[in-house]
């Protein structure tokens, strides 16, 4: 679970969490000539992500990250690229070291590094006392991904377009629980797929939360990806499942944590997985409100 901030410690002490995301359904709807895929999908977060420190360095713009991400060069590094992105909005210079616990696999679709340049926008906004607005910053958000607006937001979300046209929701409370199968999906690898169904005709919003829920990526990330398949199919044995995003990760919805938790228990050796509840409001919504409220007390 995602706790809230210690009141007690300085600001640059406070853990931003950065947390995983589920797409409840994923429809494509049609390829643009950028490229780009026409998309209908709905957004809730969970209790569950990374977490990120930040300690503001003023007048200097130096950025580290510790630990680094293997294999991850910072001019790919979404954290840093977030901040770069927030330092070019700032009148005088100013860095930062951050700290990252990682808890969200990478390639499994539930969100982590847009999650987690989402958090670095919000927090160094507030840190650095930027004063860009939540337009402002998922702005700057969708320069990094599709996916960072709705981060950036903090409310569960159905998204439109490239997923940058966002309406709030309100998703009925459950508890998740969630299959990280042996595999690493590439995003783009499955956008560019001669093979993924483009041709899904867009619905209202009332429409598809009345309707069946899918995601058109799942077909052929099961084909391409015989790990994300076998744990469809043994999660299926205990509760109607799906791949959230372009995968890897898989999963299944409960009506309480106990019922959730029993499954987990029974997960194959060797299984990744964990319990979440499902969250209309973001983790990292609420603490921002906390940290705010608490940085005017203290002044």
């Amino acid at each position: 679970m995602m706790s809230l901030p210690d009141q007690s410690a300085p600001m640059t002490a406070i853990r931003w969490p950065a947390p995983a995301k589920l797409n409840l359904f994923l429809h494509v709807n049609g390829r643009r000539p950028d490229g780009y895929h026409e998309l209908q999908t709905l957004f809730i977060f969970l209790d569950h992500g990374d977490w990120l420190e930040f300690e503001p360095l003023p007048g200097t713009s130096l950025l580290t990250l510790s630990p680094a991400i293997p294999g991850v060069p910072d001019e790919q590094n979404l954290i840093i690229r977030a901040a770069r992105l927030l330092q070019g909005r700032l009148p005088s210079p100013m860095g930062a070291h951050i700290r990252l616990e990682k808890v969200l696999p990478m390639g499994g679709g539930i969100g982590g590094g847009s999650s987690d340049a989402a958090t670095t926008l919000v927090a160094l906004n507030h840190l650095w006392q930027a004063g860009l607005s939540e337009d402002e910053l998922a702005e700057l958000g969708v320069q990094l991904g599709a996916d960072v607006p709705v981060f950036v937001r903090g409310r569960a979300a159905f998204a439109e377009g490239v997923g940058e046209k966002l309406q709030p929701v309100e998703v009925p409370s459950a508890w998740y629980l969630v299959l990280k199968p042996d595999c690493h999906v590439a995003t783009a690898a499955v956008f560019q797929d001669p093979e993924l169904p483009r041709n899904t005709p867009r619905m209202t919003l009332h429409n598809l939360l009345e309707g069946v829920w899918k995601n058109d990526c799942e077909l052929l990330v099961k084909k391409r990806h015989p790990e994300v398949a076998n744990a469809l199919g043994w999660l299926l044995e205990y509760a109607p499942s799906r791949m959230t995003g372009t995968g890897a990760c898989v999963f299944a919805q409960f009506e309480d944590e106990v019922a959730a938790r029993k499954v987990l228990a029974r997960v194959p050796e060797g299984w990744d997985g964990f319990v979440a509840k499902g969250e209309n409001i973001s983790p990292l919504f609420v603490t921002l409100q906390q940290v705010s409220d608490w940085g005017i007390a203290k002044r």
